[in-house]
C-alpha cells in the first residue's frame, strides 16, 4: 500500500476507536435507543439522496439494517449505558470475528482451517479473561449485552457476504435508513416519550457534536474511506488495520475518560487481538458444497 493510503487506514481505525469514547459522552445526553436512532438518521440524511439506488436486493439492505443497526448497535449502546466501559467495549466487540466464522461455517459452508480454529480458541480465552476482570469490577449484564451485540454483528457480516455489495458506502447509507423507525419505536416503548423529549429539548452543541461524530465521522467517512481502500487493494492488505481499533479505543478511553486498564485487561487485549488476527487472516477450507466465490473485498467489510 502507498504510505498515504496506509495513513488513511490508520486514521479510519483511529476514528472508529475514538468513536467508543464519543458514544460514552453521547449517552450522557440521550437515552441509548434514541441516541442510536439519531445516529442512523443523521448518517442516512441527506446522504441517501446523493448515493443513488441500492446496488443489492432490498432484502439484504433490510436484513443488515435490522441485525447491525437495531440489534448490534441497540445492544451496544444499552450495554455501555448500563456501565460497560468504552475501552473494554471496543475490545470485546472484536469477538465478532469468531461469531462471523461460526455463522459462516453454518450458513455458508465455510469450514475453518486449523489456524482459524486456533485463533477462535485464543480469542475466546481473551473474552474469558476480560469477563473475569469485568466481573470483579463492573456489571456483568452490561458485559453480556456487548457480547450479544458482537453476535449480531457476526450475523450482519454473514448477510453482507451474501449480499456482496459492490459499493460499501452506498450499502451502508441505505442500511442506515432501516434502523431509524424501529429504534425510535423501541425508544418510545422502553425509554418513554418523556425521556426522549427531555433529551431533545436539552440538546446542546456537545450533544449534537456526538451525533455528528458517530454518524458522519464513524459511519459516512469511515465506511467511505474503507471502501476506497478496498477498491484499490486486496482485503488481506486492508483488513489487518482493523486490529488497531481496540488499541485506539482503549488508549483514548484511558486518556479522555480516565478509564483504568488493569493487567488482566491488558492480558485479555493481547489474547483477543491475537486470536482475532488468526481468525480473520487464517485460511479456511473449501466449502462442503460448491458455491459461487465471493469477491475478496466483501470479506473485509467486517471491521467497521
Amino acid at each position: 500500500m502507498r504510505p498515504a493510503h496506509m495513513a488513511l487506514a490508520v486514521l479510519v481505525t483511529a476514528v472508529w476507536g475514538v468513536n467508543f469514547v464519543v458514544i460514552e459522552l453521547g449517552l450522557g445526553h440521550f437515552p441509548p435507543l434514541l441516541f442510536s436512532a439519531l445516529r442512523f438518521l443523521v448518517a442516512a440524511l441527506p446522504a441517501v439522496f446523493f448515493v443513488g439506488r441500492p446496488k443489492v436486493a432490498w432484502k439484504w439492505v433490510v436484513g443488515v439494517g435490522l441485525a447491525l443497526g437495531v440489534a448490534k448497535f441497540g445492544l451496544l449502546f444499552i450495554g455501555m449505558d448500563r456501565g460497560m466501559p468504552a475501552g473494554l467495549s471496543s475490545l470485546v466487540l472484536q469477538i465478532q470475528a469468531v461469531f462471523t466464522a461460526v455463522f459462516a461455517a453454518v450458513v455458508l459452508g465455510e469450514r475453518p482451517g486449523r489456524t482459524k480454529v486456533l485463533g477462535m480458541s485464543v480469542a475466546l480465552s481473551g473474552i474469558a479473561v476480560a469477563a473475569v476482570d469485568e466481573g470483579a469490577s463492573g456489571p456483568v449484564l452490561a458485559f453480556v449485552l456487548v457480547i450479544a451485540a458482537a453476535a449480531f454483528w457476526g450475523v450482519s457480516n454473514v448477510l453482507t457476504r451474501k449480499a456482496s455489495p459492490p459499493d460499501a458506502l452506498n450499502f451502508m447509507i441505505w442500511v442506515s435508513t432501516v434502523p431509524v423507525l424501529p429504534l425510535l419505536a423501541l425508544s418510545l416503548l422502553f425509554e418513554g416519550p418523556t425521556a426522549d423529549l427531555d433529551a431533545l429539548r436539552s440538546l446542546d452543541w456537545s450533544g449534537a457534536g456526538t451525533i455528528v461524530y458517530v454518524a458522519w465521522g464513524a459511519t459516512v467517512f469511515g465506511f467511505g474511506a474503507w471502501g476506497f481502500l478496498l477498491r484499490r487493494y486486496p482485503a488481506s492488505s486492508v483488513a489487518p488495520f482493523s486490529l488497531l481499533v481496540p488499541v485506539f479505543g482503549m488508549s483514548s478511553a484511558a486518556l479522555l475518560l480516565d478509564e483504568p486498564v488493569s493487567p488482566l485487561r491488558w492480558g485479555a487485549a493481547v489474547l483477543l487481538v491475537g486470536g482475532v488476527a488468526l481468525t480473520s487472516l487464517g485460511g479456511r477450507r473449501a466449502p462442503a458444497t460448491p458455491r459461487a466465490e465471493l469477491p475478496e473485498r466483501t470479506r473485509a467489510l467486517e471491521p467497521s
